[in-house]
């Protein structure tokens, strides 16, 4: 595993993307402006890199009260995958592709990507804000399977879904707002499942644009299953399917 470490100073951050670095975020002081930020910025949104403003008290903590220009950047653990190289090199005749809406529990994380690994999943699609980063914690609690399954960070899921939906990829909604329960649906043929938060599920723009929306027969009293393993069921009946 690469060691995850912290950078600082505009310029240095500017080398590191533009000699490959794969970048975890950027976090970047309230206010800051200038020509070297600019080309910053520039840089964050062409390598689709998680950003954030804070204030310099958090930068002064994140370098250890050193000169940081405002910037301050966190080096991924992993590198990060191109959905269009992912769904180009894809030879199966049946695809399976997970996209995380919003997961952000770093265990909860860590534990999808290990069952995802187990099931045959052949990518994993994040939005570029607001997930669980892929820190220490969540890599642990993969077992591993953080560097065996591509991760894929793009700035929109919805674009992430009309793109598999060009190529043909049924897009199907794991969520308690239907009434279609998870074995009515047809998972024999190129698939992305959709997981939502832990909190407020599939968001609703997502969910317009699915092509399938299933749930989780629930026989207790409780009303949900942790995400996690709400996503190991739902898997686990794709393989299911395509093994019968």
């Amino acid at each position: 595993m690469k060691e995850t470490s912290n950078i600082f100073g505009i310029r240095a951050i500017i080398e590191a993307i533009n000699a490959g670095q794969s970048m975890e975020k950027v976090y970047i002081q309230k206010g800051l402006s200038g020509h070297l930020f600019s080309e910053l910025n520039t840089l964050i949104k062409q390598h689709n890199i998680s950003s954030s403003y804070v204030p310099i008290e958090k930068l002064n903590h994140l370098s250890k009260n050193q000169n940081h220009q405002g910037v301050v950047g966190k080096i991924s653990a992993i590198d990060f995958y191109s959905l269009e190289d992912i769904i180009v090199n894809n030879q199966k005749e049946n695809p399976l592709y997970l996209l995380l809406d919003q997961i952000t529990d770093v265990r909860n994380f860590g534990a999808i990507l290990r069952t995802a690994e187990c099931t045959g999943v052949d990518a994993i699609i994040i939005p570029n804000q607001g997930s669980a980063p892929l820190n220490a914690d969540a890599i642990k609690t993969s077992a591993g399977a953080a560097f065996k399954i591509p991760i894929c960070k793009v700035n929109h899921l919805l674009d992430a879904i009309y793109h598999l939906q060009g190529e043909g990829i049924q897009i199907v909604g794991i969520t308690e707002k239907t009434d279609t329960t998870l074995y009515e649906v047809e998972f024999n043929k190129p698939t992305a499942l959709i997981m939502g938060s832990e909190h407020k599920g599939i968001s609703p723009a997502i969910l317009k644009i699915a092509d399938a929306t299933a749930k989780l027969p629930l026989l207790g009293d409780i009303a949900s299953l942790n995400v996690s393993v709400a996503c190991g069921v739902a898997l686990y009946e794709v393989v299911r399917q395509r093994r019968s």
